[in-house]
């Protein structure tokens, strides 16, 4: 009996342990997965599951409420998974449309802006590679963001379209996608750091099978960036600055948590509402502006003005501004494309390096004393 009981206890663990290396086997596939590196961005992630790779967008718009799933794959009729996505995109795409002026620049670095075969309102985009396409013929206007329209875009094909939101209202891309259109949302313009934005990069390089090449030119930009903010640091004086411009009576300016309020403190500067709560824009009255910054020692994005005389011509309150008085003004606006399109909007998102190797070059003249102004220019 005791030999007997001996042998079933042996075959009962063996049994037993059988079972728990099966349940073991799911976890070492999991292991293989390889989440691609994402340090600033907060929207998006990418993983690569070998034969495929997912994009997750969980911000594509402020309160989406919504993780979007999107699955990259080399042969979309042959592809089979149990999981769920809200599109299946075959890469790397022959053909796209974006929706979104910051994609543009993406697409022109990965050297893949002769994909683009349609844009929402042609003139906004300043990019000379693109322009040239458009005056080839080679890119449809389909309308604009508000009223797309789903007939061209259907006659098309593409393969992917790269939407942009503001809200999760748009029926549009639910029309194209009842059609057979992948609608892949891009929510770049939801992030708050400035790297944040320029590493969407990696998420046009996926749709490519460029992913070292997307994460080679992020790493430039990283690098540079990195560098100038540890110059700035090495500043003796913190300038205080102010921000935006009078629209319709009202002020509006960056909040403390935003993309330009971090571009100005990572300039080593003080910008006067870095103490407020936010990523968006605060609406002020005047007298309120006035009576903070009056003194402040630089006005850096003063909206549309390029001029002084616009300024004053505009409001009188802006000529009490010391800013305004000792010409210490400084606009994006003056930089335009072909079309009238302000260059800053379009690039600045990917080229955060420029943008604060300018605030660097206006705020502290004497640490890059060869750098020559990119997007920002003293007022006239």
């Amino acid at each position: 009996m005791r030999l007997k009981t001996v042998l079933l206890l042996v075959v009962f663990l063996g049994i037993v342990s059988c079972k728990n290396e099966k349940k073991s086997n799911p976890e070492t596939v999991v292991t293989d997965f390889e989440a691609i590196e994402i340090n600033y961005a907060k929207g998006f992630s990418i993983t690569d599951k070998g034969d495929h790779k997912v994009i997750e967008v969980n911000n594509p718009w402020p309160e989406a409420g919504k993780i979007f799933r999107y699955a990259l794959v080399k042969d979309k009729e042959t592809f089979n998974s149990d999981e769920t996505f809200d599109a299946v995109v075959q890469v790397p795409v022959q053909n796209l449309i974006v929706t979104s002026t910051t994609h543009i620049p993406s697409l022109d670095m990965l050297g893949e802006s002769d994909k683009l075969i349609a844009f929402p309102n042609l003139s906004y985009i300043s990019s000379e590679n693109t322009r040239k396409r458009i005056a080839e013929g080679q890119i449809t206007e389909i309308g604009n963001n508000e009223s797309i329209n789903t007939e061209n875009v259907i006659d098309l094909q593409p393969d992917v379209m790269i939407g942009f939101a503001v809200t999760g209202n748009n029926k549009t891309y639910e029309t194209l996608q009842r059609a057979g259109i992948p609608i892949v949302f891009n929510g770049d313009w939801t992030e708050n750091h400035p790297l944040g934005k320029a590493e969407w990069i990696k998420f046009f390089g996926a749709f490519f099978d460029k992913l070292d090449e997307a994460n080679a030119l992020f790493s430039e930009i990283e690098s540079e960036y990195i560098k100038v903010k540890a110059l700035a640091a090495t500043a003796t004086t913190t300038p205080t600055v102010l921000s935006g411009a009078l629209w319709k009576d009202i002020w509006y300016l960056p909040e403390g948590n935003s993309w330009g309020a971090q571009f100005i403190a990572d300039a080593n500067a003080n910008y006067l509402w870095s103490d407020s709560e936010g990523t968006g824009s605060i609406a002020l009255n005047v007298e309120t502006v006035i009576d903070r910054a009056q003194q402040a020692d630089y006005w850096i994005g003063p909206g549309q003005f390029t001029a002084y005389t616009q300024l004053a011509d505009a409001h009188k309150a802006y000529t009490q501004l010391d800013a305004f008085k000792n010409k210490k003004v400084y606009s994006f606006s003056s930089l335009k494309g072909e079309t009238g399109g302000v260059i800053y909007y379009e690039l600045a998102p990917n080229r955060p390096d420029l943008v604060l190797k300018d605030l660097v070059k206006i705020l502290h003249p004497d640490l890059l004393p060869e750098h020559e102004l990119y997007f920002f220019r003293a007022l006239e």
